[in-house]
């Protein structure tokens, strides 16, 4: 059963974080996992034809044969035909239980009546004005209120709001320098594509990562540092503060499965960054609504120079932010940071946010993670039933298990996990209609529209899985 001490030694204050490492394991055979990872490839394959044929000719016009790098996987991936509320339906024809849920730009679900509605009347008055609308101004109100911001300005992507932010810190302070955390990942802007899950090779020493640049990549001045690590953050700060502009990083990260931070840690990043000069960029774009009614910043209690937004605020349609405080903020105003961009605000996406808005009330979200904490309970149960080496971890609606028997507080400790057991478990729930993102990261997204019963699906498939691990 849960070790409800394990659980809350993270946060006792807050039951939004969860993390329960179970007190005693047992290893799985590597080689029972290769067998059955043999047989659910031959399943994926046999029972996908359609999705493959649409692979054969997607390969045709686009690279990898997908829109995004991301969504490709051997031998093809899944090509999705419709959605709606929680479920999606491929072009094989299969219902799938959807537990990626765009990483949380579904959070409202899947053709959800109230944006549909907003953006149909939006499309009877016009879908793109290029000047100032009341329908910009009135969401950058309701995010001035959510989300505790001085000044919100609108982009189209998460890459756009994260680059934006990093050119405001660099007008702000005048320093080009930036901080960010190994691992972590910030879309595609060149001074965030450093060190984005690099090989263990080329990255250096765990307590001092050297920055990984890619060739195509155009970084400047980047500092990499482990997340949870105080002490390696201020030893760049002390020795570099005059050349850093921001610390850009996930409050939680979310690009490696979920990684918490310590009791403590983000206030003392806070701290490092006031005595250096140095702004605190914190990178919401996954995190958001799904870490609660103000986001995560406000879940945690940690108040930073500037947050960017993406994803859950935009209800499936293409929507950034990125605001804070006045002073800063101030660099649009008086042109230090020019911010320009045609579908900036458009009428479009305003409607689909105005009505994210309304219908993500503190409640709504208090219910969706309470179905998430249900299903974390019932997967700790299957964990301590089986003596898994395993252990789950949540935040918000969000939850993982993370196949380690410890806790993974840097990008090293995820690099330490069991991969072979995440992508069985990963490829084990999508043979059996639960499709969690691709990858090895196995993090789950319960949104306003999933219900108990649909998680029971997820349970059921993972303790299925259990008891063929142990046979």
């Amino acid at each position: 059963m849960t070790d409800e001490a394990t659980r809350t030694t993270w946060a006792p204050h807050d039951p939004a974080a969860w993390r329960n490492v179970p007190a005693t394991s047992t290893p799985v055979d590597p080689a029972r996992v290769e067998t059955l990872l043999a047989a659910e490839w031959d399943r994926f394959a046999a029972t996908t034809a359609g999705s493959a044929a649409h692979h054969a000719r997607a390969t045709r016009s686009l690279p990898l044969g997908v829109p995004s790098s991301f969504q490709h996987w051997d031998p093809h991936p899944i090509a999705i035909a419709s959605a709606k509320g929680a479920w999606l339906r491929d072009v094989d024809g299969r219902p799938l239980l959807d537990l990626s849920m765009g990483f949380g730009a579904m959070l409202v679900g899947h053709l959800n009546p109230t944006v549909v509605a907003a953006v149909t009347r939006a499309l009877e008055t016009g879908t793109l004005f290029v000047t100032p609308s009341p329908s910009a101004t009135h969401v950058a109100e309701r995010f001035q209120q959510r989300f505790g911001l001085d000044r919100v300005r609108f982009a189209n992507s998460g890459t756009e709001a994260t680059m934006y932010a990093v050119r405001i810190a660099r007008a702000f302070t005048g320093r080009r320098g930036i901080v960010k955390i190994e691992g972590g990942y910030h879309g595609g802007y060149d001074a965030l594509a450093v060190s984005v899950k690099p090989g263990l090779a080329e990255a250096g020493p765990e307590d001092a990562p050297t920055p990984v640049v890619p060739p195509e990549v155009e970084a400047g001045i980047v500092h990499v540092v482990p997340y949870n690590d105080l002490d390696r953050l201020v030893a760049i700060l002390d020795a570099h503060a005059d050349e850093i502009s921001a610390v850009v990083m996930e409050p939680v990260l979310e690009n490696i499965s979920i990684v918490l931070p310590d009791a403590g840690y983000l206030a003392s990043v806070r701290a490092a960054c006031d005595a250096h000069g140095v702004l605190l960029v914190f990178d919401e774009v996954k995190t958001g609504l799904t870490a609660g009614h103000g986001g995560a910043s406000q879940r945690l209690g940690v108040t930073p120079d500037l947050v960017t937004l993406a994803k859950s605020i935009g209800g499936g349609l293409p929507l950034a932010a990125f605001g804070g405080r006045a002073e800063v903020m101030a660099t649009v105003d008086d042109g230090r940071m020019p911010h320009f961009g045609t579908y900036n605000g458009n009428p479009l996406v305003m409607a689909a946010a105005g009505a994210v808005d309304e219908i993500c009330t503190e409640q709504a979200l208090a219910d969706a993670e309470a179905v998430n904490t249900h299903a974390l309970r019932a997967i700790d149960e299957v964990i301590a039933r089986h003596d898994l080496p395993a252990h789950t971890v949540g935040f918000g609606v969000k939850g993982a298990v993370t196949w380690s028997t410890t806790p993974v507080r840097n990008y090293r400790d995820y690099k330490r996990t069991d991969f072979g057991a995440a992508e069985l478990s990963w490829l084990w729930g999508v043979n059996r209609g639960i499709l969690t993102p691709p990858g090895l990261d196995e993090q789950w997204l319960v949104s306003l529209v999933h219900t108990e019963s649909d998680m029971t699906l997820m349970v059921d498939a993972f303790s299925e899985l259990a008891q063929a691990l142990r046979a």
